[in-house]
């Protein structure tokens, strides 16, 4: 999270914020807090100081929303001790619930869709001057205000997130996404550089573009531009020393496209490229629009422009009607492909989807044994991956501090590994030199080989 440089003296209050799910959720709640920043409140990381509760939740997967009534019910003490307190829950719940989450829980006093965050500072204003508890689900984004003088205060994280899409129009079967963040809407290309511009002035080297299918960046515009055209634009003009993107959908992963990572020094050497299944029948009723044979094409044609790529995915089990043999279909993409990072899932019925009426539903304890021997196979190869590292000098762009590695140093190589190492605090945000020395299920050791 970026940090203020200074405290001001117009403070309105303490700005807790607590964000649950993806990347997309971590870019609002920075917008958030850069808007509020502007209005005099002050972050903290301590909810018993907090004069505003700021919740950014998820509702992709049912964890994820369970989590979110949990925390919910545990601030209802806090907001018995600070009354004054207001607390806001923003995101996917928020939209998919509305009205619904104010009900429930009485000690809540703002519901803020996911087109709604433009407008916090004054809906705020609204709850904290009244005894009013609103609810605002707007059907568009009113702007997406740039960078102010206001903001001058943060300094920018090392790697730093933009959203150039939000919104998504391909209706998987089981994803709610399109129900809460609405149909795709990409944001103007200089609108998109004069974000990363104000990011790298102060102190961003690494951009992560971010969107729910950004392969399809650009359409509906009134400017004539596509995704690969828009990160060739940012190598162009922008000083950045690291790009790198998610999510992409594999249907929409164009020639022009794979080939940006030949043509691009800064485009770093790895691609998130969920698959979701290795069962053409289960792609198919998944409404994914490609078969396994295509993904595995995409695959090998990335590898021939881009030998050294690292590849992750995302791959959910149990999904309705999945057989044994549809499960080891993707066992065995994953044989082939041998990913470098898998984020797996069990399937959950979501509100709104067509896959929650589809029967055939997979019992938990064939989820579950499923999702283990998923899990084992690719800790398996990870592991083996990050074993190969061992003796490879690495560049690796030094975001902080460790936080596994007491005393040491974190970074990432243009492969998404993270690296701890022994250095001083004088190099984050520096591109150093690092020679692998060990290897872990999650992360590598290295030490610095040049003092820059």
């Amino acid at each position: 999270m970026i940090q203020p440089l200074s405290n001001a003296a117009d403070e309105a209050g303490h700005l807790y914020i607590r964000t649950f799910g993806c990347q997309m959720n971590q870019y609002d709640s920075l917008r958030v807090l850069r808007i509020l920043y502007a209005k005099g409140y002050r972050p903290t990381s301590n909810i018993a100081r907090a004069d505003v509760v700021f919740l950014n939740t998820c509702s992709v997967r049912e964890k994820a929303e369970q989590k979110v009534y949990s925390f919910l019910g545990r601030l209802r003490s806090l907001k018995a001790q600070r009354p004054w307190m207001k607390i806001v829950v923003a995101g996917c719940v928020a939209q998919q619930t509305g009205q619904a989450l104010l009900n429930r829980f009485e000690h809540l006093d703002l519901v803020l869709g996911t087109r709604g965050i433009p407008s916090i500072a004054s809906l705020l204003e609204q709850v904290r001057n009244s005894a009013r508890r609103l609810v605002f689900l707007p059907d568009e984004e009113i702007g997406n205000p740039a960078p102010s003088e206001a903001e001058q205060g943060f300094e920018s994280e090392v790697a730093a997130q933009v959203t150039i899409m939000q919104g998504c129009n391909n209706f998987c079967t089981y994803c709610i996404v399109p129900h809460v963040r609405g149909r795709e809407r990409s944001r103007p290309a200089n609108e998109v550089l004069q974000e990363i511009d104000f990011l790298l002035s102060h102190g961003a080297r690494e951009i992560l573009l971010l969107g729910q299918n950004v392969n399809s960046y650009g359409r509906g515009l009134k400017e004539t531009v596509d995704f690969a055209s828009l990160l060739r634009r940012i190598h162009d003009e922008t000083t950045a020393a690291r790009l790198r993107f998610t999510t992409s959908h594999p249907k929409d992963l164009t020639e022009d496209l794979i080939r940006c990572f030949s043509d691009l020094p800064i485009l770093c050497k790895h691609l998130h490229l969920p698959f979701q299944s290795g069962s053409n029948e289960i792609l198919r009723r998944m409404n994914r629009g490609y078969t396994s044979r295509q993904y595995l094409d995409r695959i090998r044609r990335l590898r021939e422009l881009c030998p050294d790529i690292a590849i992750s995915a995302d791959v959910m089990v149990g999904f309705p009607g999945e057989s044994e043999e549809d499960f080891q279909e993707t066992i065995r993409l994953m044989e082939e492909v041998r990913f470098d990072a898998l984020f797996s899932f069990s399937y959950s019925d979501r509100p709104f989807t067509r896959a929650a009426e589809f029967p055939a539903k997979a019992s938990a304890q064939v989820k579950a044994r499923r999702l283990a021997e998923l899990q084992g196979l690719q800790a398996e190869i990870t592991l083996q991956k990050n074993t190969n590292e061992i003796g490879q000098s690495r560049e690796v762009l030094v975001e902080g501090s460790s936080k596994t590695a007491n005393g040491q140093l974190m970074g990432r190589t243009e492969h998404n590994r993270i690296v701890n190492f022994e250095g001083d605090s004088s190099l984050i945000g520096r591109i150093v030199r690092t020679k692998i020395t060990a290897a872990y299920s999650h992360s590598l050791r290295g030490e610095l080989l040049i003092d820059p």
